[in-house]
């Protein structure tokens, strides 16, 4: 008796709709799996008949034959375990056709038939709402996860014996209410900005690298503030709109990093990789591509600290992402694409020895500080849209007892900032002055003759590149938001200037 039911998969970190079809023959007794199949998949067999046994269903020994279709997908996870058993029921009359004809089945089975949590029940449920599916069944710990899409009817179970009850009637399961997105911000955090003294020019360039969503690099001494900065722009960040949490969520979900009953992700990502992360780990990859940190980072923050410790390969890697804000995996059963829109934050020392250009303490040359620097290519350096040089922190800056400004005052002014530029950026599916394209910039900056001026004698006289004139425009436009200016004027074009510390023939200028 032939039969089939709907379950899903992942491609990449978008959800597939997959087919699981059962035929119960007169045979020998076996259980053969086909369709382009991962070896967990395979095992999926001997979980399916166990969990069946274990939960009480007696089946006749029969040639049993699994065809999971489309078979040009390369199905992975232990996703089908459910869906495989509930097709073999069905042909083997425990249930009917008509009962499970809407319904979307995701799942692990235990051997004792209690389902498990999967990965990637977000993009699957998310998909298969965009293909009329109405009636989803997913493990227990999952649907909280599930029930941000709304639209939808939801099921957690706890196990296959449930699942049957419900189908044919017998004990029907709770539906899983949606769940209304909260974008209230939590304000948990051990630290905050008021923690850090002085540093004034360090803390002003980074709010307005979160304001604008603009990557910066940071190049100064060990002890200076610069990672101590850098792990509290978490605390000034913005809060995530419902559709960026989807977004982000989807990719923790594929990668397994959703914990059970968390639902979407209420907070921005703060990535922090060490610096021996291989280019697999940083970029995203395998056999079967999962997500990287820069995909992980997404819609956050991904903080490189000891930049040019990181393996110069591995650096030149991210220009692509960086500029395109999503990268392409090509693989032999299909190209995989993962979006990494994310800020980039970079803090390195200005030499091995960290101290040049103290000459009193820095112990390096000049052919090994050169051999440093290069390790961050032009190309590379071109893509940070602001470049500042960290100073030493002073004794009286240090010990001042004066109050320092609180994340709070700070995340106030970004907030406005970002209020602006998303009702500037909506008509062009644009979130941040970081996404502007050069065809518009001139149009969002309002420039006047003496700016036009300014502007043309900054690109001739300090020989910047296309890309490096569009990327001081770009935070000369956040710096006039959070004056909450309409046009950009000479002071924002010098202000952005400022922050473009340049690295000539491997020496800072």
């Amino acid at each position: 008796m032939y039969n089939k039911v709907l379950s899903g998969t992942l491609h990449g970190v978008e959800g597939r709709i997959i087919t699981v079809e059962a035929d119960v023959s007169d045979g020998l007794p076996v259980f053969n799996m086909v369709g382009f199949l991962a070896s967990e998949v395979r095992e999926a067999s001997d979980r399916v008949r166990s969990a069946l046994r274990n939960s009480g269903f007696c089946l006749a020994p029969k040639k049993i034959t699994i065809n999971l279709s489309p078979a040009d997908v390369r199905k992975e996870g232990s996703v089908f375990d459910l869906s495989i058993a509930i097709a073999v029921l069905a042909s083997y009359g425990y249930i009917s056709q008509e009962l499970i004809a809407e319904t979307l089945f995701l799942g692990e089975l235990a051997l004792n038939g209690d389902i498990r949590t999967i990965r990637g029940t977000l993009p699957i449920v998310d998909y298969a709402k965009k293909h009329n599916i109405k009636k989803i069944i997913v493990p227990y710990s999952n649907r909280k996860e599930a029930s941000f899409i709304s639209g939808l009817e939801i099921y957690g179970a706890d196990n296959l014996k449930q699942v049957f009850e419900h189908l044919v009637g017998e004990k029907e399961m709770t539906k899983e209410s949606p769940i209304e997105w909260n974008n209230e911000r939590e304000e948990e955090f051990d630290v905050d900005f008021s923690d850090v003294k002085g540093q004034q020019m360090l803390k002003r360039a980074t709010e307005i690298a979160v304001a604008g969503m603009h990557n910066i690099l940071f190049v100064g001494p060990p002890g200076a503030g610069k990672s101590m900065v850098a792990k509290r722009i978490p605390t000034i960040m913005p809060a995530l709109s419902y559709e960026e949490s989807v977004e982000i969520t989807k990719i923790y979900s594929a990668s397994g990093l959703v914990q059970p009953e968390e639902g979407l992700m209420k907070r921005r990502p703060f990535r922090t990789p060490h610096h021996s992360i291989t280019a697999q780990a940083l970029i995203g990859g395998g056999n079967v591509p999962k997500p990287g940190e820069v995909s992980l980072a997404h819609r956050g923050v991904l903080f490189l600290d000891e930049f040019l410790e990181f393996q110069k390969d591995i650096i030149e890697m991210m220009r692509q992402p960086i500029e395109d804000g999503k990268i392409t995996i090509a693989r032999l059963q299909g190209s995989y694409t993962f979006p990494c829109e994310f800020m980039l934050i970079a803090a390195t020392n200005p030499c091995p020895c960290g101290y040049y250009p103290d000459l009193s303490r820095c112990k390096c040359n000049q052919l090994q500080i050169r051999r440093y620097l290069k390790k961050i290519s032009g190309p590379m350096l071109d893509r940070m849209d602001m470049n500042i040089s960290v100073k030493k922190m002073e004794h009286k800056d240090l010990f001042d007892e004066r109050l320092e400004e609180t994340s709070a005052c700070i995340r106030e002014r970004i907030l406005r900032a970002h209020n602006i530029q998303i009702n500037r950026l909506r008509p062009y599916h644009l979130l941040y002055n970081a996404q502007i394209p050069a065809n518009l910039i001139d149009i969002f900056c309002g420039f006047e003759k003496k700016e036009n001026q300014l502007k043309e004698e900054l690109f001739r006289k300090y020989d910047l590149s296309a890309r490096g004139i569009l990327k001081i425009l770009k935070v000369a436009r956040t710096i006039a938001d959070l004056d909450a200016s309409e046009r950009v004027t000479c002071d924002h074009l010098w202000e952005a200037f400022t922050y473009r510390l340049d690295f000539v023939g491997g020496e800072m200028r």
